[in-house]
């Protein structure tokens, strides 16, 4: 594995703090299906695949560990809101390596799409897991509250939430199929722009 050079650990470190900041509660937005108060949608997994398409996989690790660790000193942290940032960074890494190590295998748009929808079904697979099982279990035991109550907020925004699988079929997956989605789209429409701008500055 070869080392990051100069310019591309600057440019790791600008879609870092991008991704950073993209992460504040003023950039969150709540969904009209899920529970406010467990599921907010950011736009913060757009420089991380960007960075790492330019880049490499390893690089999107990186981009996505440094996220983390910038929003988690600007937003002080609590404990359980370090839960949630950890669960950001596993379900982000979820989308990220597959998508970026497909693309890296063949460099082309297709290549790019088909990249970001196996990213986009692996977040589906391991958000739900993660959330089951991980997750809502560690929310509910910092709250000090049982699983039921976040079932609970889950029925409010759909009647037809009455259980744990329900609430990871109905809240959970169609949360992430959404983030992953618009995540994709929005990168398919700017990557190329963008890494037309990082060739440029190679060839200075």
């Amino acid at each position: 594995m070869k080392k990051f050079s100069t310019r591309e650990l600057i440019f790791i470190a600008i879609l870092a703090s991008i991704a950073g900041v993209l992460m504040f509660p003023i950039f969150e937005i709540r969904v009209p299906f899920a529970p406010p108060e467990i599921y907010k949608f950011d736009f913060s997994e757009i420089p991380v695949i960007i960075g790492a398409f330019a880049i490499n996989p390893i690089a999107g690790v990186v981009i996505e560990a440094v996220k983390i660790i910038i929003a988690l000193i600007i937003k002080g942290g609590s404990v359980t809101m370090g839960v949630g940032e950890v669960a950001n960074f596993l379900i982000g890494i979820a989308y990220v390596v597959p998508a970026s190590y497909i693309y890296h295998k063949h460099k082309t748009r297709k290549n790019a799409v088909i990249g970001m929808l196996v990213g986009t079904l692996s977040i589906i697979i391991v958000g739900a897991l993660l959330n089951a099982f991980v997750l809502l279990p560690v929310y509910a035991y910092f709250f000090n509250i049982d699983v039921s109550v976040l079932i609970g907020m889950g029925s409010v925004v759909n009647g037809a939430v009455t259980n744990l699988f329900t609430f990871i079929m109905l809240i959970t997956v169609p949360f992430n199929l959404m983030k992953g989605l618009l995540i994709s789209i929005i990168v398919f429409l700017i990557y190329k722009r963008i890494s037309m701008i990082i060739k440029a500055k190679d060839k200075q």
